[in-house]
């Protein structure tokens, strides 16, 4: 669908499109046309004005009066390297002032490919045509030849052909005048009648700026301008991301064209990729969202959000009533050796993610490279933020004394003691079933505590003699269970297989002491871990889930109070604790863990 026709001098109309914009182009010897497209703008081919280091380039408007030759400056020529075969034969010419001409009109990219193919008209000034002579000629295929042209086949077999002089030339709709591509080149040999032109969503890949002029499903030309420029600031400011892992985030899962061979090398060339090759008119908006992730400029990261926001956006998630404001460090192994891992800590705010870095360290490097981010990270939080600090860890090092981690270099305070400190499973974040069934719990316990006031946690008792065996405790689990307490720790291999139980049966809250009872005790042996569990529950007795991770870190608070530190029960007290309401979208890596 193209855009709609301009009102006022310069219409288009089916019968007598307006054609002052078609140039003449002169540099040196060469001689070729153009093409108005802003009030001071001109495209041409790259090899019309190769000679410009040594003579001037001059346009001409020939089919309006008293618009004498202009010279005009070159401001782009999309680095053509000067072969028959090279990609981006594209110059950009600057006029020094606004000719009152009407710039031409750009049809939608696939407006030239349709079938019965269309008549498309090329004005070009041959050899003893100084006023301009038409060509007519139609496309032969939507296919591109080595991923830049499109073979143009002559619409009958007398007309005139391509020939030196048409190279620039725009190719229009011969009914209404507006533009799908440029002519490039014309096949050689006695008798051919073929030619080459660059599509205009082409152009736009060598010249950005023209994007905003083609138009594209769901997208005003304001939209595509300035969407277009908060992704060149991106790349300005240099973005830490993967331009790959961007696109495959933006399109759909399902029905999105997959990764292109040799995937992108740039933002813009993601952009420019879901604007003129992918269908879904929301990937843009997905694309700018999760770009904001990743951009350090607070100004230019909310632009993105802003613009993420217009009408046909995604529609974010519902935000719990109690919010929290997340700092998430994620820990994922490497691959270059057993004990080195690549960190990455973020924020999330308003459900966006923003990475504040990432690096791939030995372990013994992780408490104090982690802490001094968390530390950077309190800079974008509001002050009125209720601050979690969530660690998203590897199925084998949720047992990790990650709370008790130090605040800094020069303050032993553990971290767990100051602020509300969780774990996450990495392997349960990835998969999509478990979060949609931990939402969905969530869900319930808040239209539970909107009809009966706040619901206190049913705490389900794993102790170190139960023998229920795992599938069916999943089963159980995956509709009662929402808070979860063991008297030991997923050491052994009956609690790992009744915690993974309980990972499977997405229960939202898990807690268990780090350190104690192994977990090998039998039915009916005393058992140390009885006693956390029976204070765990008086102190959780009148708590909705929500609130759990503040009770556990004023629980911790008491013990590294308490004057016998080593002897208190909640000492090691730890927490699974995870609403996908807070960190909306999946953890991903800005690179690579395997370095």
């Amino acid at each position: 669908m193209g855009a709609p026709p301009r009102s006022g001098p310069g219409a288009s109309t089916a019968t007598r499109p307006t054609a002052a914009w078609h140039a003449r182009v002169d540099c040196g010897r060469e001689v070729g046309a153009g093409f108005l497209v802003t009030g001071r703008t001109v495209l041409t081919c790259a090899h019309v004005v190769r000679e410009r280091a040594d003579a001037p380039v001059t346009v001409t408007f020939p089919q309006a009066a008293g618009l004498g030759p202009i010279t005009a400056r070159t401001v782009s020529d999309s680095g053509w390297g000067g072969g028959d075969l090279d990609p981006g034969d594209l110059a950009v010419l600057e006029l020094p002032h606004e000719v009152p001409l009407a710039p031409v009109e750009f049809a939608a990219p696939e407006e030239g490919y349709e079938e019965p193919p269309p008549r498309l008209l090329l004005y070009g000034f041959p050899v003893h045509y100084d006023e301009g002579a038409l060509a007519e000629y139609r496309v032969a295929a939507a296919q591109r030849i080595q991923d830049e042209w499109v073979q143009l086949e002559a619409w009958t077999g007398h007309g005139r052909p391509v020939s030196p002089g048409f190279s620039g030339a725009a190719v229009v709709l011969a009914g209404g005048g507006r533009a799908v591509g440029m002519v490039t080149s014309a096949d050689g040999g006695a008798g051919a009648r073929g030619a080459r032109m660059l599509p205009a969503a082409v152009l736009a890949r060598h010249w950005p700026p023209l994007a905003d002029l083609i138009p594209t499903p769901g997208l005003t030309g304001p939209d595509r301008a300035g969407l277009r420029r908060l992704v060149a600031e991106a790349e300005r400011s240099g973005t830490e991301c993967v331009p790959d892992r961007l696109y495959t985030e933006s399109v759909d899962p399902v029905t999105g064209p997959p990764l292109p061979p040799g995937g992108f090398r740039s933002l813009w060339q993601v952009l420019w990729y879901l604007l003129f090759e992918v269908t879904d008119p929301a990937a843009p908006a997905r694309f700018a969202g999760r770009l904001a992730d990743f951009v350090a400029e607070p100004a230019l990261r909310y632009a993105l959000r802003r613009w993420a926001g217009f009408p046909d956006a995604p529609v974010a998630p519902a935000r719990p009533v109690s919010h929290w404001t997340p700092i998430v460090v994620e820990l994922e192994r490497s691959g270059s050796g057993g004990r080195r891992f690549l960190a990455e800590v973020s924020t999330y705010r308003d459900g966006h993610r923003r990475l504040l870095g990432s690096r791939t360290l030995d372990k013994r490097a992780l408490p104090r490279y982690v802490t001094e981010l968390v530390d950077a990270a309190f800079h974008e939080l509001p002050h009125e933020a209720r601050v979690l600090i969530a660690f998203v860890l590897p199925r084998g090092s949720l047992n990790e004394p990650v709370a008790q981690w130090p605040r800094g270099p020069d303050d032993p305070s553990p971290l767990g003691c100051l602020y509300p400190v969780v774990v996450m499973d990495r392997e349960r974040r990835r998969q999509g079933s478990l979060q949609h069934a931990l939402l969905r719990k969530w869900r319930l316990l808040d239209e539970r505590a909107a009809r009966d006031g706040p619901v206190p946690a049913d705490l389900v008792r794993v102790e170190c003699g139960s023998t229920e065996d795992q599938g069916r405790l999943t089963v159980r689990l995956f509709d009662e269970g929402h808070v979860m307490a063991f008297t030991a720790p997923p050491t052994s291999p009956r609690m790992r297989r009744l915690f993974t139980a309980g990972l499977n049966g997405s229960v939202p809250v898990m807690l268990w002491p780090r350190t104690g009872c192994a977990g090998d005790h039998g039915t009916g042996e005393p058992c140390p871990g009885g006693e956390f569990l029976d204070r765990l529950r008086t102190h959780l007795a009148d708590l909705p889930p929500e609130e759990i991770p503040h009770r556990v870190r004023a629980l911790r608070r008491d013990a590294y109070l308490s004057a016998d530190r080593s002897a208190h029960w909640a000492r090691d007290l730890s927490l699974l604790w995870e609403d996908p309401r807070h960190f909306p979208e999946p953890p991903g890596h800005a690179a690579s863990p395997v370095r």
